[in-house]
Order: structure tokens, then C-alpha cells, then sequence
């Protein structure tokens, strides 16, 4: 059976899929809940970051999707995941709306502009053979395994607590999000690089 032959790279590719899922869910699924629980934003401030921040995603996904034709995938991810993490204190941490509105639309930038590489990197990587099946089975893994995303990220809030007693969302999606970015540069430093593969 061609998975049993190629065990240790499925294994890898689902790890790979469980850090790009909860860097995608540990970025968004919690941040709307910090902006209004922590910031004490309206739903128009929210409403207008989120669609800044969802543009930044699409401009990041077309942008890094097309370098990496020219970087290679793994560097394209190190280097997005490298600029995520000196993008956290702009991203959660900053004074003012409008640095953090900034922070969101270039944390997204490049969280899904790793995310724009992710279709053709599975693919290269898939053996032959099942190439129709590795790469949606080993995806739909590392969704899974990263499903607890939010309940993570508000758990570790409710540990943190700020100096009122409340939930410290900012402290745990930083966290959690350098832990993240850590293991997939990590990760993609150890994988193979198969760009320009012929199918």
C-alpha cells in the first residue's frame, strides 16, 4: 500500500496541516472576541477591521502564493511565519485603533500568504500514487487535530487575566500564536522542497 510506504511523509504533512490550521484559526477564531471583550470596540470598529484584515488575507495569499514560485515553498512559509511573529505586538499589543488595524491587515497578509502556498506545496509533496488523496486526507487531519484551537487560546485567556480580573485575550493569542509560527518554521525548515515538479 503506497500510504504504509510513505508513512513518515504523511505524518509529516498532517503536523504540517495541524500548525497551518491553527495558525489560520489562532489568528481569527478568538480575535473578534479580543477586539470586543478587551479593546471594547463597536460592531462597526470590528466589523471595519475584520474586512481590512480579510483583505490583507486575500492580497497575502495572491502575493506570497506567486513568490514562492521564485523562493521556493519552505522559504516562502519560514519567511512569512518569521515577519508573523515580529508582527505580534503591532497586532495585539499597539496604542491606538489604527495600528491595530494596520497590525491585522499584515498579520493576515501574511498568515494566509503562507496559506497561498499551501494547494501546490501538498501537491508536490504527494507521492503519485495518490496524489487525489494524500494531500485532502492529510489537510483534513491537521484540521482536526487544530480544531481546539479556541478553546486553547481561551483557556490560556482565562489563566492570564489582566490587571481588572478580566480575560487577557491579547497575552494568550500572542502566545499561542509565536508557539505556532515556532513550529511551523520548524517544520518547514526540515521538509523536502519539490517545486517545479512534473505531474
Amino acid at each position: 500500500m503506497v500510504l504504509q510506504r510513505h508513512w513518515v511523509l504523511f505524518l509529516y504533512v498532517v503536523l504540517l496541516m495541524t500548525a497551518f490550521n491553527a495558525m489560520s484559526h489562532g489568528t481569527q477564531d478568538m480575535y473578534q472576541t479580543f477586539l470586543g471583550e478587551q479593546r471594547h470596540f463597536g460592531v462597526t470598529q470590528k466589523a471595519a477591521t475584520g474586512i481590512i484584515y480579510a483583505f490583507g488575507a486575500i492580497c497575502g495569499g495572491t502575493v506570497i502564493g506567486h513568490l514562492s514560485q521564485k523562493w521556493g515553498r519552505r522559504r516562502s512559509i519560514i519567511v512569512t511565519a518569521v515577519l508573523g511573529i515580529m508582527l505580534i505586538p503591532v497586532w495585539v499589543f499597539p496604542p491606538g485603533f489604527a495600528l491595530l488595524v494596520a497590525g491585522g491587515f499584515a498579520m493576515q497578509f501574511m498568515v494566509q500568504g503562507a496559506w497561498g502556498i499551501v494547494p501546490v506545496h501538498l501537491n508536490e509533496l504527494s507521492p503519485d500514487a495518490v496524489r487525489g488523496t494524500f494531500p485532502g486526507v492529510a489537510y483534513q487531519l491537521g484540521n482536526l487535530f487544530a480544531a481546539n484551537t479556541a478553546v486553547i487560546e481561551a483557556r490560556l485567556a482565562d489563566h492570564f487575566r489582566n490587571a481588572a480580573g478580566h480575560p487577557d485575550y491579547a497575552k494568550a493569542l500572542a502566545l499561542f500564536t509565536l508557539v505556532v509560527f515556532l513550529a511551523l518554521i520548524v517544520l518547514a525548515a526540515i521538509g523536502r522542497e519539490e517545486r517545479g515538479k512534473e505531474f
